[in-house]
């Protein structure tokens, strides 16, 4: 009789005691993994650390919800173990060449999964979370992501531990694997195979990634779910459609919206057209033609400074520089990635859901910040210490206004002071840059020089003797990262370009991105310095800043009058609580204005918080605010529904003229510069 408690696939197997004996090792790779899975999740509450309160509630949602989750990834990982049940003929089973082929696929499958333990441990402790779209990402590039690793960690003497405790293990449990039939048929063990597929269509139909997703507590989120399971949902979802996925506004309101929020007092829209967002932005006077070097540098958080608070004294020069500089102090990263970084540089465009503009598929001739610097007979150049093919940048660059520029343009008998597998040190990449620079300089033109720098990335080697910090260290990396800069800047005094050239320095993104939010706020801000002494007064802005309004707001100091669609604004043009920015996962879009984050999310699903800037917690907001819920959606609907529909691109007509008028605001900027 069969218990009323069996599953389909127990029925199917106590139909006979040969099936049992048959499918016998399945229950051992179930114990293995779930038990795997336990000792993961045990491992990632302790590196959360304060992360996850002491609260028993949390602890058993965690584990209660990651066991659940752990037995849906069972249907999956379990399927080459399936198989060789299922298709291995009788009399070779039971042999001992069966016998050994049971061993060797077990242990191959128990070393897959411990070794995917193991990744889990060390993606964690880089991102504060289970494998997500950056762990698809990555495996695109396994030269630079096994290069990194290699040089990070000892990986010949770990995958040799993994391989010792996977056999330890087998020896240990290896009657659980005994290769047992007492006489099945081939459609017999079929019927087990058919189940199996059964529950693997209706996992694969019931449940979602975002299921665990019902406490307040981010880390808890994370703990609840399974690697594998995260991995193949992100990979799933690397391609959003906004109005699939997302809150939406009707398409004519979201239009009117994003046109009103766009009006600034210098710029006027060219058409009445609803859906044209072009805008001539004028300023009296005349335009300033001043080289331009934007430095993004990687991972660098405002709280590695001593300027807001950091006790280490691991950025003295950036530091002094604040005091020299335009600095705006309350800056906003649009993202946790270097790509979302280089898209809000250069296009001053919301973050889309999904891939970052720099990756995606007709991503050429969009209209981008070079372009406005051509139109001035600038030279525009990306300069990069890597490869790069990486993230796509070479393609991006190349065909959006700029000369991409990178490891492979320094010759072979330049001196590098050091390199790794994602570039080389940042004096080498300052020296290519200068010599861009020269080279440029030399030919009567102006230039705009985007340079992404790699020192500060982990395995955070650099050149030996610069700075005292302990190499392979972040505080060492955050140091030399310093170093470099101060170093550059002193270099370039003594060109004679420097008196006419604009230092425009910020990060890409923060160095962590892990909270117990879905978009902790501390985990997005960056610094911004605008030096150049001869041209910008110092002084310290502390109005809220997105990182697409970076670029337009240099157009502004530059006093260039320029036809645009940037989503970006001219901070020094903008009313006083207009504010906002755009902190966003791949697929989680942050608005914040106001002191309020609103988190749009996939299934239409939102959230509001009043966000604690120092911890990156936050209070929920009750009743929700609706009109900043459809500001935010109105932003992001916009931004992808125009890149969707192949209308960011650079037109003809940018090019054209744009005259000159008064206005007040236009003096504001003035009076910043000498």
């Amino acid at each position: 009789m069969t218990r009323p408690w069996s599953s389909p696939l127990s029925a199917a197997v106590s139909s006979a005691s040969p099936l049992r004996q048959r499918f016998r090792p399945l229950w051992w790779l179930a114990l293995v993994y779930v038990v795997l899975g336990a000792i993961t999740r045990v491992a990632l509450l302790v590196m959360s650390g304060q992360g996850v309160p002491h609260n028993p509630l949390y602890w058993a949602y965690a584990f209660g919800v990651g066991l659940g989750y752990d037995l849906v990834t069972f249907v999956y990982v379990a399927w080459p173990m399936v198989l060789f049940l299922w298709l291995m003929p009788n009399r070779a089973y039971r042999s001992r060449g069966g016998q050994w082929a049971l061993y060797a696929l077990a242990t191959v499958l128990l070393y897959w999964l411990m070794f995917v333990a193991a990744s889990e441990l060390v993606f964690w402790n880089e991102f504060g979370t289970r494998f997500n779209f950056i762990a698809v990402d990555y495996l695109v590039y396994t030269t630079e992501v096994i290069g990194n690793i290699r040089e990070s960690y000892p990986l010949g003497r770990w995958l040799s531990l993994l391989a010792i405790t996977a056999l330890v293990i087998l020896l240990i449990s290896r009657r659980g694997l005994r290769a047992q039939d007492g006489g099945t048929r081939f459609l017999q063990r079929a019927k087990v195979a058919l189940v199996w597929l059964v529950l693997t269509v209706v996992t694969v139909a019931a449940f979602k990634g975002t299921l665990k997703d019902r406490t307040d507590n981010a880390f808890v989120n994370e703990l609840s779910g399974n690697g594998i399971y995260e991995f193949f949902a992100a990979f799933r979802s690397s391609h959003l459609d906004y109005s699939r996925f997302y809150t939406t506004l009707p398409e004519d309101q979201a239009f009117r919206d994003v046109r009103t929020m766009l009006k600034t007092p210098e710029a006027t829209y060219v058409s009445d057209d609803p859906r044209d967002l072009t805008r001539e932005i004028r300023h009296e006077g005349p335009e300033k033609r001043l080289n331009v070097v934007l430095i993004s540098i990687e991972s660098f958080s405002a709280d590695f400074m001593k300027t807001f608070g950091d006790d280490r004294g691991i950025t003295p020069n950036l530091d002094a520089l604040v005091d020299q500089s335009l600095f705006f102090d309350n800056l906003y990263a649009n993202g946790t990635r270097t790509v979302r970084g280089l898209e809000a540089l250069s296009l001053a465009i919301p973050p889309t859901p999904g891939d970052s503009l720099v990756k995606a598929h007709n991503n050429e001739n969009l209209f981008s910040v070079a372009s406005v610097f051509n139109d001035r007979g600038y030279q525009s150049d990306f300069v990069y210490g890597g490869y790069g093919y990486f993230d796509n940048m070479n393609y991006f660059f190349n065909h959006n206004g700029y000369r991409a520029v990178d490891r492979n343009d320094i010759a072979k008998d330049d001196p590098i002071h050091h390199e790794n597998v994602w570039g080389v040190a940042d004096e080498d990449l300052y020296t290519l840059a200068m010599r861009q620079m020269d080279s440029i300089h030399a030919e009567g033109k102006p230039f705009f020089l985007h340079i992404m720098t790699t020192s500060n990335h982990r395995p955070f080697t650099v050149p030996a003797g610069r700075v005292p910090q302990k190499n392979g260290t972040r505080e060492a990396a955050v140091a030399y990262t310093d170093w470099s800069v101060a170093d550059f800047i002193k270099r370039a005094r003594s060109k004679p370009y420097f008196d006419d050239t604009i230092f425009v320095i910020t990060a890409d993104h923060c160095a962590s991105s892990a909270g117990r939010t879905s978009v902790p706020i501390n985990r997005y801000h960056i610094p911004l310095w605008i030096y150049a002494p001869k041209h910008i007064q110092p002084q310290r802005v502390h109005r809220l800043m997105a990182q697409i309004d970076i670029m337009p707001t240099v157009f502004g100091l530059l006093n260039f009058s320029y036809r645009s669609r940037f989503f970006g604004y001219d901070l020094f043009q903008l009313e006083a609580g207009r504010e906002r920015a755009f902190p966003a996962t791949y697929e989680k879009l942050g608005y914040l204005r106001d002191d309020v984050l609103t988190v749009l999310e996939p299934q239409r699903k939102l959230e509001q918080l009043r966000p604690d800037y120092e911890t990156g917690d936050g209070v929920p907001v009750k009743p929700e605010d609706k009109a900043k819920v459809d500001q935010a959606a109105a932003y992001y609907q916009v931004a992808a529904q125009l890149y969707r529909d192949r209308q960011l691109g650079r037109r003809p007509e940018d090019s054209a003229k744009v005259h000159t008028t008064e206005s007040a605001s236009a003096n504001e900027a003035a009076s910043i510069l000498h």
